[in-house]
C-alpha cells in the first residue's frame, strides 16, 4: 500500500521514522519543511496522520536529505542551495515542534566535496557523518570530533558509485556498517555494497541491485 503526502507537499525528497515507527518525517522541497506524521500501527505507513510541519527555509531552500542522533534531540538537514548541513535542537525527542536552529556555529559546509548534496546518515555513535551527492556521484566520509555535532566534522575520503548511479539521492547502511545501499533516479535501482570495514566507505565493493 502507499500513503499520499502532496496535501502536505509535491516535492518530497526524503523520509524517516523516529525510533518505534510510531511518526514518520516527510522532508519537502516545495515547502521547504518537514511534515511530521503519526502512524496508529508502527511503521505501517497507511495507518498514517498529518500532525505538523516546521520550515527549514531561513536555512535551506533547496532541502534534500534529513536525519536525527539516534535519541531525536537533534535533527539535521542538508540541501543544495547552501551546500551544507543545518543542525537543529529539539527539546521535546521527536517533535518537530520543539525544533529550533542550532545556530551558524553548528552549521556544517560540504562545499568543497559536494555542491549538489541529497542525502545524509550517521554511523552508530554519530562520529562518522556521510553526505551523498549528484555532482561528484559519490559517498562522502567525515570525521566528528565530538559524536553528532557537524561544527566538529573533518572530511575524510570518498566512494563514487558513479558505475552504478550518476543522480544518486539517498543513503543507507545496516546496523553494523558492513553493508550500504544507495538509490538514485538515473537507474532508478537500490544499488547494494558491501564494506570490509564497518562505516568505512574506502572499503566498499559494489555487489547488486534491486530496481
Amino acid at each position: 500500500h502507499s500513503f499520499l503526502v502532496s496535501s502536505q507537499d509535491n516535492y518530497p525528497t526524503d523520509i524517516t521514522f523516529n525510533n518505534d515507527g510510531t511518526k514518520m518525517f516527510v522532508l519537502g522541497d516545495y515547502g521547504n519543511d518537514i511534515n511530521e506524521y503519526s502512524l496508529s500501527t508502527a511503521f505501517d505507513v497507511s495507518t498514517a496522520a498529518y500532525t505538523q510541519l516546521f520550515s527549514v527555509n531561513s536555512q535551506e531552500i533547496y532541502p534534500m536529505g534529513m536525519t536525527f542522533n539516534n535519541d531525536g534531540t537533534k535533527m539535521y538537514v542538508t540541501g543544495h542551495n547552501g551546500d551544507d548541513v543545518n543542525e537543529y535542537s529539539l527539546s521535546v525527542a521527536f517533535d518537530i515542534s520543539s525544533a529550533s536552529f542550532a545556530g551558524n556555529s553548528e552549521r556544517f559546509s560540504v562545499s568543497s566535496q559536494e555542491t549538489i548534496p541529497s542525502g545524509i546518515t550517521f554511523n552508530n555513535d554519530g562520529t562518522k557523518m556521510f553526505i551523498i551527492g549528484w555532482i561528484g556521484d559519490d559517498v562522502n566520509e567525515y570525521s566528528l570530533s565530538t559524536a553528532f555535532d557537524v561544527s566538529t566534522a573533518s572530511y575524510v575520503h570518498n566512494f563514487s558509485v558513479y558505475s552504478q548511479e550518476s543522480y544518486p539521492t539517498g543513503m543507507a547502511f545496516n546496523n553494523d556498517g558492513t553493508k550500504m545501499y544507495v538509490i538514485g533516479y538515473s537507474g532508478d535501482d537500490v544499488n547494494e555494497y558491501t564494506l570490509t570495514t564497518g562505516f568505512d566507505v574506502s572499503t566498499a565493493s559494489y555487489v547488486q541491485n534491486f530496481s
